[in-house]
């Protein structure tokens, strides 16, 4: 079956990520809304505090840099506060990113990485995808081989 048809039946969104400046101030917000942000989580190698939101089945992922030349930290001084990424779950991201390596997709890592809340994930470059970050996860109790990951 091609990847498409496979993808198109096993993903859904799993979060927004927002870059933002100060995650208290962009929690309240959202907390005004009526919705209960998770709990604060720093993601050493990213160098990010990030905290995620449910909203329906879906997430927001606030992300504020613990360095100014952090990822975040960079994209905020280049692009001011707003949309980082979208984030696509899938059920078996060892193969989606084998096929994304394959067919030639920019991929910004060669590896799988693991994130907030232990899940694993891939970023597929802008330049890929039409102009968007596109973060592709699994959950954190997927059981992938060891080779793919960081």
């Amino acid at each position: 079956m091609p990847v498409l048809e496979r993808l198109q039946s096993m993903f859904r969104i799993d979060h927004l990520g927002i870059a933002v400046g100060d995650l208290r101030q962009a929690r309240n917000f959202y907390q005004l809304l009526g919705l209960e942000p998770g709990l604060e989580e720093v993601v050493e190698h990213e160098r990010v505090r990030t905290v995620m939101i449910p909203v329906g089945e879906s997430r927001i992922e606030l992300l504020e840099p613990t360095s100014p030349d952090s990822v975040i930290g960079r994209f905020i001084e280049r692009h001011g506060e707003g949309m980082h990424h979208v984030a696509l779950h899938v059920d078996d991201i060892a193969e989606v990113f084998a096929e994304m390596k394959c067919a030639g997709m920019r991929l910004v890592s060669d590896e799988l990485k693991i994130g907030a809340g232990g899940h694993l994930y891939f970023f597929v470059h802008p330049s890929s995808t039409g102009g968007v970050l596109v973060e592709i996860c699994q959950n954190a109790d997927a059981d992938v081989p060891a080779d793919v990951r960081a």
